[in-house]
């Protein structure tokens, strides 16, 4: 008995022309033009590959909850969505919201790929590695005994930590990209990570 894990970026919050953002957890955006396309592109896809999801969670942020609800309006009989505060996307500090080239120049490109490559914060960014590793590692452990698909649809900085829960942190880039997702097994005997950073 499996219990498969599909965990989903949200959709764009940018489209072209705009100025990219360094969007955290108090900043409360809508999906885009682009990012309401990813999310009906995901929707298509999970109902192709999901019978029937049976649980859905998000974070409580607009992004990830509209691209939730545009996969599960694709399903014959889907879950109610939860909204998790877990779920939620890490406060970026003093950068939060702030264009990303006034982000490289105040940490520099060392500090920003040691967050990309190893989930090291830069100063100020206010995220508990050990914390959110020992969170997942709880969800998902909540989650083994349930067999069959779960959704979870989140952002960028906190998805990354789910790898470290499993000790598949080595085997993919941490960055899931917007309209992206991953999928993690668990059964009794081990916990794996099938596939990180697909989109439809």
């Amino acid at each position: 008995m499996t219990a498969r894990i599909w965990i989903v970026r949200h959709g764009n919050t940018f489209d072209k022309g705009d100025i990219v953002t360094r969007v955290g957890g108090r900043t409360d955006l809508d999906l885009s033009t682009s990012g309401q396309a990813q999310a009906k592109a995901l929707a298509t896809l999970f109902s192709s590959r999901v019978a029937c999801f049976e649980s859905a969670r998000t974070s409580p942020l607009k992004r990830t909850t509209q691209t939730a609800e545009a996969i599960l309006a694709a399903q014959s009989q889907p879950p109610s969505l939860e909204a998790s505060e877990f779920l939620r996307e890490i406060d970026y500090g003093p950068d939060e919201n702030r264009p990303e080239a006034e982000v490289i120049a105040r940490i520099g490109e060392a500090a920003l790929a040691a967050w990309e490559q190893n989930a090291e914060p830069p100063p100020g960014w206010q995220v508990k590695p050990a914390v959110l590793k020992a969170v997942w590692q709880d969800e998902l452990s909540s989650m083994r005994d349930k067999p069959g698909d779960h959704l979870v649809v989140t952002s960028n900085g906190i998805a990354r930590f789910a790898l470290y829960a499993i000790g598949a942190a080595g085997e993919a880039g941490l960055k899931l990209p917007t309209g992206g997702f991953g999928l993690i097994e668990l059964d009794k005997s081990a916990d794996r990570l099938v596939l990180w950073g697909e989109r439809p």
